[in-house]
């Protein structure tokens, strides 16, 4: 599969890490039947470029060369309140020397603080233009859009990113970083038996199915809904996986059975703490020192360990966790992590 094609900025200079979680694995086995579990490994997308990283940079080097490409002027994205996808793309702006605005969906009424830490502190530091702040259930497209044509009126030019970077253009990051882990496995000799990868906005689960597909990669992907169960998720990421082998020509059908979502992990709510993900966040930082966020990666890795203690994933498999960023979003939720204030179950 041939990227060269697509223009491309460059935000990370290598691959991101492979690395064992011995310490995890082992205190995971401890609360499994018969008191073996799986072999856990994870690939470090948190380590990317950007300011901090995540998965949404491998989209942006795509998305953002595009912009640039059109003579764009300005960067218009959506998300909802602490949302790690507009803090990567607002830090992309920067390294680019381009404006970046941002519509805000309060999912949660009065979740959004002007004034706030985490990735709202950020914000402001990193100079973000403008922020509008929309009520749940807001056309986010359309609301984007009329942003769009503000800019316009002023004589400037804008470019709209979707939801997460999530789009057939900006999917190509995860066929990029399928292609990265294959030549990886191979270079260390390595075979793993599933990959767990959170599944919000299908950019990243959708561009690494038609990754593997293209590449002929047999490793069963598992995605743990961050939002959604899999009535719900796995179309949209049938449909993003179809769009990306269709942006790069492949003559691929994504089936139904190539798409694997797992839900009951993500309740009561987006983005509101369970006491799954805080079992999670605890475990990795304290056995290994790799900090997960609370509304993406630490409902996550509840999953994996979920579906280990189950004995989907068997004991002495080996099990990638792609760990895809969020590390500010964790200051906000600082008492519920510590388990100072209780949660949902």
């Amino acid at each position: 599969m041939d990227l060269a094609r697509f223009p491309r900025r460059r935000y990370t200079e290598g691959a991101t890490p492979i690395e064992p979680l011995p310490r995890f694995s082992a205190a995971l086995a401890a609360s499994c039947p018969g008191g073996r579990g799986p072999e856990v490994w994870i690939k470090r997308d948190d380590l990317l470029g950007l300011s901090p990283g995540g998965n949404k940079t491998r989209k942006l080097e795509f998305l953002v060369a595009d912009a640039l490409a059109q003579g764009c002027d300005t960067l218009v994205t959506c998300g909802a309140p602490q949302s790690n996808h507009c803090r990567i793309t607002l830090a992309a702006a920067v390294k680019e020397g381009l404006k970046c605005r941002f519509v805000i969906e309060e999912r949660i009424p009065n979740s959004f603080d002007a004034e706030g830490g985490g990735n709202h502190y950020l914000f402001r530091l990193l100079g973000v233009e403008a922020i509008t702040v929309v009520p749940a259930g807001t056309d986010m497209a359309a609301a984007m859009q009329q942003v769009a044509d503000e800019l316009k009126a002023l004589g400037r030019k804008a470019y709209i990113i979707a939801g997460g970077g999530s789009n057939a253009l900006g999917g190509l990051g995860y066929v990029a970083c399928a292609q990265e882990l294959q030549q990886q496995l191979f270079e260390r000799g390595l075979a793993i038996d599933h990959l767990v990868v959170g599944s919000g906005s299908s950019g990243t689960h959708g561009g690494l199915v038609a990754g593997f597909l293209g590449n002929g990669i047999t490793i069963p992907i598992t995605g743990i809904g961050v939002s959604r169960d899999p009535a719900q998720q796995q179309p949209l990421v049938l449909k993003e996986a179809q769009a990306v082998c269709a942006l790069l020509g492949l003559p691929i059908t994504v089936r139904p059975e190539d798409v694997h979502c797992v839900g009951g992990y993500w309740q009561p709510k987006y983005s509101v703490p369970n006491a799954r993900m805080v079992e999670a966040v605890q475990m990795l930082a304290r056995t290994d020192a790799i900090l997960l966020d609370p509304v993406y990666t630490g409902k996550v890795m509840a999953g994996l360990i979920g579906l280990a203690r189950e004995g989907v994933f068997k004991p002495g498999e080996r099990v990638m966790f792609l760990h895809t960023g969020g590390m500010t979003s964790l200051f906000p939720y600082q008492r519920v992590v510590l388990g100072q204030d209780e949660v949902a179950p």
